[in-house]
């Protein structure tokens, strides 16, 4: 089937948690979908067709990254990131707002303009404004295009997250401008408003408004509670359009996202799987095991049996301590990898239990087991 058009199905829920499908020209998306981060253009230590093995339909780039590398006339030279890092199914790019409160010491928010960076490079100044992060994101070539916004850092300060959201709101008018009427990609609205509900509901409305392909919740995950985090997805979450997708940004641990599935939400990105594998810690079915513990020396076991992917069920958590411990590289990039296949078949594992109408049970089970 030839698809030329990007569209949502919802397939059925259990209760909030929901099955569906993703279509674009380039692949169909299962959700609940994990996409791993490739901020640069690679997804950290793992090659771009051991991530296809693991089942990945989807990945995340970085429009602030890779404006600075390579740079847009290189993007433009290969006809987008998918050739230029040989990934042939969809994209999705981050705008570069999360960056606006990340490398806040380097950029100040001019409303009419945009963000005014400072390159974290080489200090060089770097406009990126609504309509240039639209434009950044059409040379990357992405499948779902993010508008630009204001992401606050965690504050209670209503005033602060008002203005944010009218910063959002105006930004979110002019990225969809620019974007303007490409029904083969989509344009996603980022809700602001922190941990208040009305503020949520108050973006979610103005964003309704203008109307986009799908809706992001931002500004969670930047270290609020889990709790507090469940809670607003909880509150706000049917005030979504139920026909379109909903993606929690930058989230995260596998209980993380099994609680935000239980909440309504379909789409999640998070570096924990790699930045976790660099460190020695690996994501299992036994919950999370640090590898670096001296417990590991003489297991013999690997860290799942079933895992063929460049044949990591031959590999023992013995070996895995070992390389850790001798500093070599390919520790991370086996744990890694093995963590991007945890994640996916974990996903797999929800999809399959809303599919069933045990997806309840599976919650239960699994929510603890990741603390």
């Amino acid at each position: 089937m030839s698809i030329k058009e990007f569209s949502f199905e919802l397939i059925t829920q259990d209760d909030k948690a929901r099955l569906g499908k993703i279509y674009t020209p380039r692949g169909v998306i299962d959700t609940p979908a994990f996409m791993p981060v490739g901020t640069q253009g690679t997804i950290k230590g793992i090659f771009t067709d051991d991530i296809l093995k693991t089942n990945t339909q989807i990945i995340l780039g970085n429009t602030y990254h890779l404006l600075l590398r390579p740079g847009v006339e290189i993007l433009n030279k290969f006809k987008g990131l998918h050739n230029f890092m040989n990934w042939k199914k969809p994209i999705l790019t981050d705008s570069g707002g999360y960056q606006i409160m990340s490398l806040s010491k380097l950029n100040k928010i001019d409303l009419e303009i945009g963000a005014i960076f400072n390159s974290h490079i080489d200090g060089k100044k770097i406009i990126l404004s609504p309509e240039k992060s639209i434009q950044v994101q059409k040379s990357i070539d992405s499948d779902i295009v993010m508008v630009l916004d204001e992401c606050p850092k965690l504050t209670s300060d209503k005033k602060i997250l008002s203005k944010a959201i009218d910063v959002s709101t105006n930004w979110a008018k002019r990225s969809k401008i620019e974007f303007g009427n490409d029904k083969s990609k989509a344009l996603f609205g980022i809700v602001q408003g922190g941990l208040y509900k009305d503020l949520r509901i108050e973006s979610i409305e103005k964003l309704i408004e203008i109307d986009f392909s799908g809706y992001a919740m931002g500004g969670l995950a930047v270290g609020e509670k889990q709790h507090d985090m469940f809670k607003i997805l909880n509150e706000t979450t049917n005030y979504l359009p139920k026909e379109k997708p909903r993606y929690l940004m930058g989230v995260g641990t596998p209980s993380d996202i099994l609680g935000a599935v239980k909440e309504g939400i379909d789409m999640f990105d998070c570096v924990m799987p790699t930045r976790s594998g660099r460190t020695g810690l690996a994501f299992s079915w036994e919950g999370k095991l640090n590898l670096k513990n001296s417990k590991y020396q003489n297991d013999k076991m690997p860290l799942d049996e079933n895992c063929e992917i460049r044949e990591l069920n031959k590999y023992s958590k013995s070996y895995l301590n070992h390389l850790i411990k001798s500093n070599e590289m390919m520790a991370s990039m086996l744990i890694s990898l093995h963590n991007i296949y945890f994640y996916q078949q974990f996903m797999r594992e929800i999809q399959k239990n809303i599919k069933n109408g045990t997806f309840q049970s599976f919650y239960k089970k699994y929510i603890n087991l990741f603390d």
